[in-house]
């Protein structure tokens, strides 16, 4: 009996531990600035086959955040298109984003002042046609609860010859 106890209590404090961790990596990715634009970008991209944590990700956002695209292409009729949170993670579960789409950081700058703060990542997306674009995130940011939440996320990326300027490139 006193073995079966043993395994028994062995096994609660692994469980524990493990929550304990999984706790800790979600409060990390929360608790900085870096972490959090970070994880976005790691939850938003997948490889073909792989699933999103559609959970993890909305634990990023507050429920009223807004996600707003600004495409200057000239093949574009609505060059500014916005929804909120449940339509945008509606939006990827579309076949196109299904076979594989990658996003990468290639530079950010970060402005923050009292709770708030503005973030400008400039990023390298590739999806699963092999098409490549460089763009910029813009995302509003603020502290309450011991974290980081993203408030809105706004993005365009380079079209009709308008390239991103060199302060928001790698140096």
């Amino acid at each position: 009996m006193k073995i079966i106890l043993t395994i028994f209590f062995v096994i609660t404090m692994a469980r524990s531990a493990a929550q304990n961790n999984q706790v800790h990596a979600d409060s990390f990715s929360v608790a900085s600035i870096n972490g959090i634009v970070s994880e976005m970008l790691r939850l938003v991209s997948r490889e073909k086959g792989k699933q999103r944590d559609w959970e993890r990700f909305r634990n990023l956002f507050l429920p009223t955040a807004h996600f707003t695209v600004v495409n200057h292409s000239d093949s574009i009729s609505h060059p500014i298109e916005t929804v909120g949170l449940d339509e945008f993670i509606s939006l990827m579960h579309d076949p196109y984003y299904d076979n594989g789409y990658l996003e990468f950081e290639i530079k950010k700058v970060v402005n923050e002042y009292n709770g708030i703060a503005n973030v400008f990542q400039t990023f390298h997306g590739k999806d699963s046609e092999g098409l490549e674009d460089n763009g910029i995130n813009s995302y509003q940011l603020v502290y309450f609860n011991n974290r980081w939440w993203i408030a809105n996320l706004v993005w365009t990326v380079e079209n009709n010859g308008i390239k991103i300027p060199k302060k928001y490139l790698k140096n």
